[in-house]
């Protein structure tokens, strides 16, 4: 979701004033950078106009809020931690009841299955929600009662549930697993009665996103697409398989790129010093595949850090270059769009090019023979072959890792341009889909045989 992205639906009158005393709101969010405007984002709402809503959000500095507003006076929760962790999915669950005797009890927030601290202003007892009332509109990635691109939620969602008249506990959601004792989604949770404005979310129908599979037939209308807006896609990126992103923490200090896109755009629009991002997954064994789009007019690098160049990279002065392969540590490359090389401070020319708009960079990076491939649309540089093993035919850049490697993408442009990544998630259209040999990740070009997309199910496997 984001740029504007929202989805709305109008309640109906069905829930009386006791049932909408209590609501739960229940979804699993993996984070993107910011929102569309301040860098607020909002994950729900309902809400009658801006002096009237229930609704959660996240603030610039990453703080949680649930605000219950009320003929303008607002009341909130506001979380005691900041939520920045843009590699994982969140599970994120508001259990509203009025009617308890304590302020405390009016109010739960629970993150991945335990309550989360924070500070609750005096929320009135006995006072309704929005949820439920057919003068508010039902809204998911919305912000308060905004229209428009201002700050709506930017990020991936799934497994939406709301119902009025209830106030449930975390476990009808998610579930530890025994086996790493993280928390994960129930796919099909049970002991829900949906209210008649209940819904049920799963984002499993491609050309209806807004599908309600609650057996209520609540579909929500998505908002914002076309135009300057961006769009609502559907991924496999989801909780149970992770996918690599662009880590928006992973950035120069100084010289701030644009992360966007579900964290898998990077931009820029000053057109001078190099800026870097790198990558939410490392890995010390495997072997690894994901591309690079050029979106025009820009000066691009895709590659590889040594994860211990992250503090180098960020906290560059804003006087000077980051990108991938600056550093003479042995374990840093770029491949520049005008088919130049960078290397251990070194560069090297004459590379073929992949400077027009749409050309893909795909590398397939072994870190088992510690080789990095690549080819420009679907033809391997140097004739590399990333399934020579040993020989590391053709290969570009060989090297000892002393630490995780991620991958890295530089920019510097003018007018919003960068580039996509793609690392088995894609955000834009794709002529072929290819995946590799377990059947994960979506790719423009094949994946060669014995690598894999950069996935929590992978690297499970093979992360090393």
């Amino acid at each position: 979701m984001g740029q504007g992205i929202y989805l709305t639906r109008s309640q109906s009158s069905s829930e009386d004033a006791t049932a909408r005393k209590k609501f739960t709101i229940s979804g699993w969010y993996k984070l993107a950078a910011n929102g569309d405007a301040g860098g607020w984002k909002g994950f729900w709402s309902a809400a009658t106009d801006g002096s009237n809503y229930s609704s959660l959000k996240q603030n610039a500095d990453g703080f949680i809020i649930f605000e219950q507003k009320s003929s303008g006076t607002g009341v909130t929760w506001t979380s005691s931690a900041k939520y920045r962790d843009y590699s994982s999915w969140y599970h994120i669950m508001v259990a509203y009841d009025s009617t308890q005797a304590s302020n405390a009890d009016r109010v739960k927030v629970y993150i991945n299955g335990s309550i989360a601290p924070g500070a609750h202003g005096s929320f009135t007892q006995d006072q309704e929600g929005f949820w439920g009332n057919s003068a508010s509109t039902a809204g998911l990635g919305r912000y308060n009662s905004n229209t428009g691109s201002s700050y709506m939620y930017t990020g991936y969602a799934t497994h939406i549930v709301g119902t009025i008249g209830y106030a449930l506990s975390p476990t009808v959601f998610g579930e530890t697993d025994s086996t790493t004792g993280e928390w994960k989604p129930k796919t099909s949770p049970s002991g829900i009665t949906y209210s008649a404005n209940g819904f049920f979310l799963k984002f499993e129908n491609s050309g209806a996103l807004g599908t309600d599979s609650s057996g209520n037939n609540n579909t929500f209308t998505v908002n914002g697409t076309g135009s300057t807006n961006g769009s609502l896609i559907q991924t496999t990126d989801v909780p149970s398989n992770n996918f690599c992103t662009l880590n928006p923490l992973a950035i120069n200090k100084f010289n701030l790129p644009t992360i966007s896109a579900g964290s898998l755009l990077i931009t820029d629009t000053n057109n001078g010093n190099w800026r870097i991002c790198g990558a939410s997954h490392g890995f010390t064994g495997g072997k690894w595949y994901w591309e690079t789009q050029y979106t025009g007019s820009n000066s691009l690098m895709s590659g590889i850090l040594n994860i211990n160049n992250y503090n180098a990279s960020r906290n560059f002065s804003a006087g000077g270059d980051a990108y991938p392969g600056k550093y003479a540590d042995g374990q840093s490359f770029g491949y520049r769009e005008n088919g130049t090389l960078y290397h251990n401070g070194n560069t090297t020319s004459g590379k073929t090019a992949w400077n027009s708009s749409g050309d893909i960079l795909g590398i397939a990076l072994d870190m088992e023979n510690n080789a990095l491939y690549a080819h420009v649309n679907g033809t391997y540089v140097d004739s590399g072959d990333p399934t020579s093993g040993a020989s590391k035919t053709g290969s570009l850049f060989n090297f000892t890792p002393t630490a995780y490697i991620t991958p890295a993408i530089a920019v510097s442009a003018a007018g919003t341009n960068g580039g996509r990544m793609n690392f088995g998630n894609p955000q834009w259209t794709l002529s072929s889909s290819n995946s590799d040999a377990n059947s994960y990740g979506s790719f423009e070009y094949a994946v060669p045989s014995g690598y894999y997309a950069i996935c929590t199910e992978n690297l499970a496997q093979y992360g090393g």
